[in-house]
């Protein structure tokens, strides 16, 4: 790969919960940043939690990241020049940093107690300032407790942040923060800010609800005389409802929608337009044609929703466009039937899946195909089978039994045959014989399911419920 452009992308999920579709959307538009500029994209591990950083979190996330089709260039597992990549084996290289600014000044030790900061914080709120205005290096100096980061006070912190333009932080609105505990464990600003430093990260590409950390970030590089990466913060992710997305609006965690049935490729396309657009009003994004187009610059400030709606739909899209060999191999493993179900099931496939926006609902309309014993919607049936019914499906069953060859067309012009006979319409007819067969008055094609279900079964069907009726 050509690394002549000099970008450098990274995602650090923490493993200390599920992959949020939120964390997707960021690796997402890294990848896709990194990927159109021939530049490289890193996975780095943000472990520093070590009470709820656990392993599984970490596969999660990595399998995520796989599913999505987001390969990476450097980082945990792949390898590359800065070790594991996890924050965890990182221990010493903080503690050195925290050295440096401490002798250089730029940072002090502070044991005052929890008691005495609220003090401080109080104070600054009764004179309507910021709370952290007077957590400031104390006169006097200690060897202990935790560090902080000391910040000038007569000079904003300013930047171009390349979604939402300037960005200006009043200095004194930047509290002296923590960058090491007490117990020697760095914080996520110190942590974050190396492995940025190291890792010669251009780029931060990352949520919105981390843009307040930037100025502290930004702080803690030029103390630690670095060039600070440039910004750009993505939009948040909203619900239906206008709030910002959590678990009152569903699922949150991507491996919930891959377990759903969703396709990667769906999910890619739907992640990609959560705040960029391709142009054109594009719905359906081709992973090639959203590398070539992305863009920064195109990203939108405003909040974008996660429609669950919008996502079955593109899904769908794809499954339609899915090539049909393929749609079968992935409905498999889900059908647990005989040969004689699934023979029956490949019959019926082309029409379900034009129908199909995802996998599991392949399984439900064709449930009627694996089972000998039909269970009926009771609103179907009573909405369909009415006084005289029983007649018509008698007369379905007689003209159908006598079909010499049971396939799509002629059973079609057999059931149009006995609308011509008992001059009623097709909704008398057809969707009590759709009940019959399957159950319900929603399903799959009736001639193509008739055909799939085979003649013996369908007859038998038919005429039992016409029994059931009488």
């Amino acid at each position: 790969m050509n690394q002549s452009s000099g970008v450098r992308v990274r995602i650090a999920p923490s493993p200390t919960g599920s992959f949020h579709v939120g964390n997707a959307r960021s690796a997402l538009f890294n990848w896709l940043f990194a990927r159109h500029n021939d530049g490289v994209f890193l996975v780095r591990i943000d472990d520093t939690d070590r009470e709820r950083s656990l392993p599984q979190y970490e596969e999660d996330i990595l399998t995520g990241l796989r599913w999505l089709g987001l390969d990476w260039d450097e980082g945990v597992e792949v390898g590359g020049p800065h070790g594991t990549y996890r924050q965890s084996d990182r221990a010493d290289r903080y503690l050195d940093a925290v050295g440096q600014l401490i002798d250089s000044g730029a940072a002090y030790h502070d044991n005052r107690t929890a008691e005495e900061l609220d003090e401080l914080r109080e104070r600054a709120r009764a004179e309507s300032r910021h709370p952290g205005f007077y957590i400031r290096r104390p006169d006097v100096v200690v060897d202990e407790g935790v560090v902080r980061l000391a910040i000038n006070q007569d000079e904003d912190v300013v930047f171009d942040d390349v979604v939402r333009g300037e960005m200006r932080f009043g200095a004194d609105a930047v509290d002296d923060f923590v960058i090491l505990r007490s117990d020697g464990s760095p914080t996520y600003h110190l942590a974050s800010t190396v492995d940025d430093i190291d890792y010669e990260i251009s780029h931060v590409v990352r949520g919105e609800d981390l843009l307040s950390s930037s100025p502290k970030h930004i702080l803690l590089t030029r103390a630690l005389g670095a060039q600070p990466p440039i910004y750009a913060h993505l939009p948040l992710l909203f619900g239906d409802d206008g709030k910002k997305l959590s678990k009152r609006h569903g699922d949150t965690a991507l491996r919930s929608y891959r377990e759903q049935g969703y396709l990667p490729d769906a999910m890619f396309n739907h992640l990609a337009l959560l705040g960029w657009s391709p142009g054109e009003n594009q719905t359906i994004v081709e992973r090639a044609t959203a590398v070539e187009r992305f863009s920064l610059e195109k990203v939108s400030k405003n909040p974008a929703v996660f429609d669950i709606a919008k996502l079955d739909h593109i899904n769908g899209e794809y499954m339609r466009a899915m090539d049909h060999d393929e749609f079968l191999q992935l409905v498999r493993p889900l059908v647990d039937t005989d040969e004689t179900g699934w023979k029956r099931f490949v019959a019926l496939s082309p029409e379900i899946q034009e129908r199909t926006n995802r996998i599991p609902e392949a399984v439900e309309q064709a449930a009627f195909l694996f089972t000998d014993e039909i269970s009926f919607d009771e609103k179907s049936w009573s909405k369909v089978m009415m006084e005289g019914t029983a007649a018509v499906l008698k007369t379905v069953a007689d003209r159908l039994e006598t079909l010499e060859e049971w396939t799509t067309e002629p059973i079609e012009a057999s059931l149009r045959g006995v609308l011509e006979t008992l001059e009623l319409g097709p909704r008398k007819v057809f969707q009590p014989v759709r009940v019959a067969i399957t159950g319900s008055s929603v399903s799959p094609p009736l001639f193509e399911s008739l055909a799939a279900l085979g003649r013996d079964e369908s007859l038998r069907r038919i005429r039992a419920a016409a029994a059931r009726l009488g």
